[in-house]
């Protein structure tokens, strides 16, 4: 279940560069303990950067809606518990050697920060204190 998200919140949000986005997705997912990706009848999306997979993974349904476009466009939001993605997703990652992709936007150049499962988790965890 996600949580409202009015458009002026939405846009000031998406302004953010990468850097930003990253610290308000890291604080958004440890309130509200569900990381967002995209999904088609074909399974996760899954995209190239720099000849690398990459997860993207957003803070909101609304943010990951809005990056849906074009070849992604058959995709829809996804919520994952954070306790699935630190337990079973975050290792399985970095098992495939695939990486995440946080917070990318549409808005600029600024696609978003790429990382491995696990420095997602160590950051995840330092925010939660564990």
């Amino acid at each position: 279940m996600s949580y409202p998200l009015d458009p002026a919140q939405f846009q000031r949000i998406s302004r953010l560069p990468a850097s930003a986005r990253f610290d308000e997705f890291v604080n958004r997912i440890c309130e509200h303990q569900q990381v967002w990706g995209l999904r088609s009848s074909n399974g996760w999306a899954v995209v190239d950067a720099e000849g690398d997979d990459c997860f993207p993974v957003w803070p909101h349904p609304d943010f990951a809606a809005a990056w849906a476009v074009n070849d992604l466009a058959d995709c829809k939001p996804q919520a994952i518990d954070l306790d699935a993605w630190l337990s079973r997703w975050t290792p399985g990652m970095d098992k495939d050697g695939t990486l995440v992709l946080v917070f990318p936007t549409n808005d600029d150049d600024d696609e978003g920060m790429v990382m491995s499962a696990s420095e997602l988790e160590d950051a995840l965890l330092g925010a939660m204190g564990g």
